[in-house]
């Protein structure tokens, strides 16, 4: 069977590769799929290969994701789960991703990255500092409370 210039099976190598690369999800895998025009009975075919063939773990990726983010992005947990949400995440999955973060690192995590704000506002007024540090932990994803415990800190 042929698929515009590919067969199914350079194609399913393709994604093979794709998800060899780095961890997918079902979504981006779909995604690439639909760039090769093929019918829906081979794209199911073909991701039900990826996942027995253990290409393709939803689970895995949540967790490779949730790592990467809190790690390299510093990003916060609301953050990472609004982007999980976004790509068709599961609950379960998120969950499971979640727990990748260690309680301790990530709030060692969120009083590194607030008191480094912190230190670079040294020019502004008190109203002024916690108005910036609400935003620029806000915009990474760090929960309300825990950004107002460490505002209502500085004097």
């Amino acid at each position: 069977m042929k698929s515009g210039n590919f067969t199914v099976d350079e194609i399913e190598f393709k994604l093979k590769q794709y998800c060899s690369y780095q961890d997918r999800c079902h979504n981006e895998v779909e995604k690439k799929l639909k760039s090769f025009d093929v019918i829906s009975e081979v794209k199911e075919q073909i991701i039900f290969n990826l996942i027995n063939e253990n290409y393709l773990n939803e689970t895995r990726f949540c967790k490779s994701f949730v790592r990467g983010k809190f790690k390299i992005k510093n990003w916060g947990k609301r953050k990472i789960t609004i982007e999980l949400k976004s790509r068709k995440i599961s609950s379960y999955n998120i969950n499971e991703g979640l727990k990748e973060i260690n309680e301790i690192d990530y709030l060692n995590k969120l009083e590194n990255l607030f008191n480094k704000k912190l230190a670079s506002l040294d020019h502004l007024s008190l109203i002024n500092k916690k108005k910036k540090i609400l935003s620029f932990l806000l915009y990474r994803g760090w929960e309300t409370n825990l950004i107002y415990e460490k505002i209502n800190q500085i004097k």
